[in-house]
């Protein structure tokens, strides 16, 4: 199919993360956009600020009158509940109805494609990757994961698009979305179990990595974390290389630290880069910015423009995000939904304060997978010294009997421990002294930075 066939764009969950790239692709690309989404969002105001029209509530007379099944193509979430009252109508109506990653597939296929894939890490190098290439002055298009602070925007380009655009698209395991790419470039930062709901087990998980690797165009490269190098074992007719922080064709030496910033160098086969500053803090970034760099370099990104743009820049909207950082008083908030994610998070925290109380606002995302990873959730956050744990956030899922907050709240081992409500977090927090403090989850818990950053600037004056 065509995407020049229609005129008229209608998204069902536009206020997703990935979905609002593409809706703000099209808008940019001269298409009319509108859609519904479940709740409202400062992303969903951002949106409708961009001449986006979107509604909020499930209701077939909500939908816009304009939009003609002949000329109007539908895109939906795997996140849209089946009993959808929206989809379910414009499905018996007849409209062309595509999955957000059929359509990021459809947009990429003709470019050349930098796919970035992994349990945790592909939004942050995705990200490191678009802004390497646009400090570089390429022609380029990123569809990312999250929004970038240097940016403010899930979608980053510059240049006019043409044959010689590169596309960058993060790559997400979810549903097997990642199976619509077929990339020149892949990279693969990590494969911890995760979505069991939809694979079933890690092996199967393991399989559809193989699979996407092998969907990389001939001739083409991949990028992969030693840690899972053995995915790409029987790959034929493309390049191999391989990364890690002190292991792998590429790694860091020299590393210095200072409150969790680094600066190293990049050596690998032939190469050898000094001092490299990073602007993000985290021993997980550094492996993103080596991965980075490597596309970059085969790119033909020099190693000056390299160097700057890894220094300038300043990370992803709730990536290990900076709220308040005075010498007294430090919040952070993060995404980590992951165990994997949580022990990285925290003990580049431990490193970065040592000494100081961590404090941890912890939401679990999904019954599904807080039932999977029970127990690598309670010895991640064990290393809090303090933790508030809330309730589930259920996504798209029914709740499943059994699962709550209590199977992790058990088996933690923190000296102190909490399990409370969302709305009495601030309650709990203002009784505390707060030294350095984080709030982590995939939920709504970002709903909760703003008026927790209010209450500790309230004790700083």
């Amino acid at each position: 199919m065509k995407l020049s066939n229609y005129d008229s764009i209608y998204f069902l969950g536009i206020g997703g993360i990935g979905m609002s790239a593409l809706a703000r692709w099209f808008v940019h690309s001269g298409w009319k956009v509108s859609g519904y989404d479940r709740t409202a969002s400062p992303l969903t105001h951002e949106l409708m600020d961009e001449g986006m029209e979107i509604h909020f509530e499930d209701r077939i007379e909500m939908i816009p009158g304009y939009l003609a099944k002949e000329k109007t193509l539908v895109v939906f979430t795997p996140a849209i509940p089946k009993d959808n009252i929206e989809y379910n109508y414009l499905k018996s109506l007849g409209f062309t109805i595509l999955k957000r990653s059929e359509v990021l597939g459809l947009l990429t296929k003709n470019y050349k494609t930098i796919a970035v894939a992994g349990t945790h890490g592909k939004t942050t190098t995705s990200s490191l990757i678009a802004h390497i290439l646009k400090t570089a002055g390429k022609d380029m298009v990123a569809f990312l994961g999250g929004i970038t602070a240097n940016y403010n925007s899930n979608l980053v380009m510059h240049g006019q698009v043409s044959k010689q655009t590169i596309m960058v698209a993060e790559a997400d395991e979810f549903d097997r979305s990642f199976l619509r790419l077929f990339p020149q470039t892949a990279v693969v930062t990590s494969a911890d179990a995760d979505h069991l709901d939809i694979y079933g087990d890690h092996l199967q998980m393991l399989s559809a990595y193989k699979d996407f690797i092998n969907q990389i165009n001939k001739g083409g490269h991949l990028v992969i974390h030693e840690s899972v190098a053995s995915l790409a074992n029987e790959t034929k007719d493309i390049t191999k290389e391989t990364y890690g922080t002190n292991r792998g064709q590429f790694f860091a030496s020299n590393i210095k630290a200072q409150h969790g910033f680094f600066e190293f160098d990049l050596q690998g086969e032939g190469l050898k880069l000094e001092e490299i500053q990073l602007g993000v803090p985290g021993f997980h970034n550094m492996e993103n910015a080596i991965a980075a760099t490597i596309v970059a370099m085969h790119l033909g990104v020099d190693d000056k423009t390299i160097r700057e743009a890894l220094a300038s820049f300043t990370g992803v909207k709730r990536r290990f995000e900076f709220v308040i950082r005075t010498e007294n008083l430090v919040y952070i908030d993060d995404y980590a939904h992951h165990p994997a994610e949580i022990e990285a998070f925290l003990k580049s925290l431990k490193s970065m304060y040592a000494g100081k109380k961590i404090t941890v606002v912890f939401q679990p995302h999904l019954f599904t997978r807080t039932r999977d990873f029970s127990e690598g959730f309670s010895k991640s956050l064990s290393i809090a010294d303090e933790l508030l744990l809330l309730d589930i956030y259920p996504a798209r899922e029914l709740p499943i009997p059994g699962v709550t907050s209590d199977i992790l709240f058990k088996d933690i081992t923190s000296p102190v421990k909490i399990k409370c409500s969302k709305n009495d977090v601030l309650q709990h927090l203002e009784s505390r002294k707060i030294e350095v403090l984080a709030t982590i989850g995939a939920g709504d818990i970002d709903t909760l930075v703003k008026p927790v950053k209010e209450m500790l600037k309230s004790r700083l004056s």
